[in-house]
């Protein structure tokens, strides 16, 4: 008889196929939007190899393994944590939404309404492709919530008795995914050949994503999930910086629009997400003050950050 450890793999297999089978449309979306993905990015390989600006974006990609590394470094700390109480798991989760809410505002959609303004010329206009892209967002992230586990499933990543754990996994969803169009600011950074610009510029992102990795960290421990497992998905989410940045260097010449669309749409996810999912989750265990209040100090650091480095 097949032991239950035995089992899981194919059940979770199973599961997908379910969600493919019941929702077609999303599947094909998201299958769209990786395949487009992947081919921007093997263009701007192409290029970084055999073209002439190729010197820019071997250094784009520099700019972008630094974030990377710093948000590696920003979620080790992590690993030191034992223990921890559900009122400090609220007080943690608060923690990184406030920081991500204050990295919608200020490093996703302000700088996406600046761009947007120089290509269209209007305030009318930039706000429209700001909030177009928002809106793609939160398409995304209800597609993506059909693809995650659920409350109602009695085996997941995160262990019974976790049942915030499709809450933190969209978390992650929207985080991972806002490093791509922070990625790409740095490519955009180092498009026009100006190093006394870009590297201050990728410093500053750089210094941001070492809370940013630690709050990932933080929600994903207090949603169940091991630390070290927690720490190295956190880690992971870092590794969209660097092919961020080879895309901002590609399409910032060819397609300009991408990028305040990109910082949209990012800012959506991680506002839905945060206002949809993760508030109303630290609230459920009668622990609203401290998770309001790390949210606070959450949103204090980044915002902070954000307007000091800039």
């Amino acid at each position: 008889m097949p032991t239950e450890s035995m089992t899981t793999a194919p059940a979770w297999r199973t599961e997908f196929l379910q969600h493919v089978r019941q929702h077609p449309f999303t599947a094909l979306g998201l299958l769209a939007a990786l395949l487009a993905l992947l081919v921007m990015l093997t263009q701007s390989l192409w290029l970084a190899i055999f073209s002439d600006s190729g010197i820019l974006l071997r250094w784009a990609l520099v700019g972008g393994m630094a974030a990377f590394a710093a948000t590696s470094l920003g979620a080790l700390p992590a690993l030191a944590l034992q223990g921890v109480s559900r009122r400090w798991e609220d007080a943690m989760l608060g923690f990184a939404a406030g920081m991500m809410l204050a990295a919608s505002a200020f490093s996703l959609i302000l700088p996406a309404l600046d761009a947007s303004a120089l290509l269209t010329g209007t305030a009318l206009g930039a706000a429209g492709i700001v909030v177009g892209g928002m809106a793609l967002g939160v398409v995304l992230m209800l597609g993506l919530d059909q693809f995650t586990p659920h409350e109602h499933e009695r085996e997941g990543p995160c262990g019974p008795g976790h049942e915030q754990c499709n809450r933190v996994l969209l978390f992650v969803f929207a985080i991972a995914l806002h490093n791509v169009p922070e990625g790409m600011a740095i490519g955009v950074s180092f498009s026009q050949g100006d190093t006394s610009v870009a590297i201050p510029f990728t410093t500053a992102i750089a210094i941001q994503d070492v809370p940013e990795g630690l709050a990932v960290a933080l929600a994903m421990i207090a949603a169940g999930f091991r630390r070290v497992n927690s720490v190295l998905i956190a880690m992971a989410t870092g590794f969209l910086e660097p092919i961020g940045a080879l895309l901002g260097v590609t399409l910032s010449s060819g397609v300009p629009l991408a990028y305040p669309i990109g910082l949209g749409l990012s800012a959506g996810a991680m506002i839905f997400v945060v206002s949809h999912e993760v508030i109303p989750e630290t609230h459920r265990n009668g622990h609203q003050t401290v998770a309001t209040l790390g949210l606070m100090v959450g949103f204090a650091l980044m915002m902070t950050l954000d307007t000091a480095l800039a």
